[in-house]
């Protein structure tokens, strides 16, 4: 059970963690100053969410989302978000590949050549079918969450009066709404696939109750490390290396390397809920699904990064708001059979 648990949590944690969010951005554009208590109630939100989703997959056996979108909202809306979430993986995914392209400008390689290097691993671990990009996060992801967590550790202790908020002037609060709203989509694309996979409800306290601590605990420190050097943003694309410019250079190629990694466990989330969705309609394996996929969003990576994050992510929030509202109300609407 504890095993499995953890499988599902990472697998959660690499959905969440790419691009948008490892690198600061996303947080950015939702949080910022007077954002505690929305932090707070975003933790609250998420852990509920993944619950909820991860309880409903199990219960239908599911192996892609329509079957969970059509308990969540019923068979007519159901047809709506369906192509919301096409839509949305597929243009969350060509922010993952517009991001693994930004971050390794670092390094000198050209924007097309990065963009090039992270579809062709996502083509390579799809030969593994699902099983493939679980493992992959199991491996990666506990990485990514102790290296960022060290640098935003290092950075607060730094400013004893990082954490000087009180609970006045906590503003920002509807922000909690539309951030998790921006991941539920997500997480009911990944978490259907493994409905299948799911066999305890212990396993999904697990998964849910650890994912929502983590990313909660994670997006406090990260948020109030931004607002320490808030007056650098505007000089970098990508905000993370406003926090790490000042580190030897060693630590600027860890978290490079870091921020690629966790762009790559997102995009192939993003491409997971993709391929599985048409699985059914394409006579192909994963992996060709996977390479007409990419060929049709390479292009649309041209608008760039935080260009994508600032017009997509806000959008995305205020639409899954609905969503949102049937998942934090299913366990009271279903109470009977629940």
């Amino acid at each position: 059970m504890w095993k499995s648990g953890f499988r599902w949590m990472f697998l959660i944690l690499g959905t969440v963690i790419g691009a948008g969010y490892a690198s600061g951005r996303e947080l950015w554009e939702f949080f910022g100053a007077e954002s505690g208590l929305a932090i707070l109630l975003f933790t609250i939100f998420f852990t509920i969410a993944c619950y909820v989703v991860l309880r409903i997959s199990r219960n239908v056996q599911s192996e892609h989302f329509l079957p969970v979108l059509e308990k969540l909202v019923g068979p007519k809306i159901s047809k709506l978000y369906n192509v919301i979430i096409v839509v949305y993986l597929f243009t969350t995914t060509i922010v993952m590949l517009a991001g693994a392209g930004e971050a390794l400008k670092v390094f000198f390689i050209p924007y097309w050549a990065g963009i090039a290097i992270i579809c062709l691993l996502l083509i390579s671990l799809f030969i593994y079918d699902v099983k493939g990009m679980i493992t992959v996060n199991v491996v990666i992801i506990p990485v990514i969450i102790l290296v960022l967590a060290f640098v935003l550790f290092r950075t607060i202790s730094s400013e004893p009066f990082a954490f000087s908020f009180t609970n006045k002037n906590q503003s920002n609060w509807p922000a909690a709404f539309t951030f998790t709203a921006l991941n539920v989509l997500p997480l009911v694309a990944v978490l259907s696939v493994i409905g299948k996979e799911v066999k305890t409800r212990g396993e999904v306290l697990i998964a849910s109750i650890g994912s929502g601590v983590i990313l909660g605990g994670i997006s406090l420190f990260y948020n109030q490390t931004l607002l320490i050097v808030q007056s650098k943003l505007e000089f970098f694309e990508i905000p993370l290396f406003a926090i790490v410019q000042s580190y030897p250079y060693y630590m600027i190629f860890i978290m490079t390397l870091l921020l690629w990694v966790a762009i790559y466990t997102t995009a192939a989330s993003g491409l997971l809920g993709l391929v599985t969705r048409f699985r059914e309609s394409f006579p192909l394996p994963l992996w060709g699904i996977c390479i007409i996929m990419l060929a049709c969003m390479v292009p649309f990576t041209a608008f760039g990064f935080s260009v994508l994050v600032a017009i997509l992510y806000p959008l995305f929030g205020l639409i899954n708001l609905y969503l949102l509202v049937c998942i934090l109300l299913y366990p009271i609407t279903n109470r009977e059979s629940w």
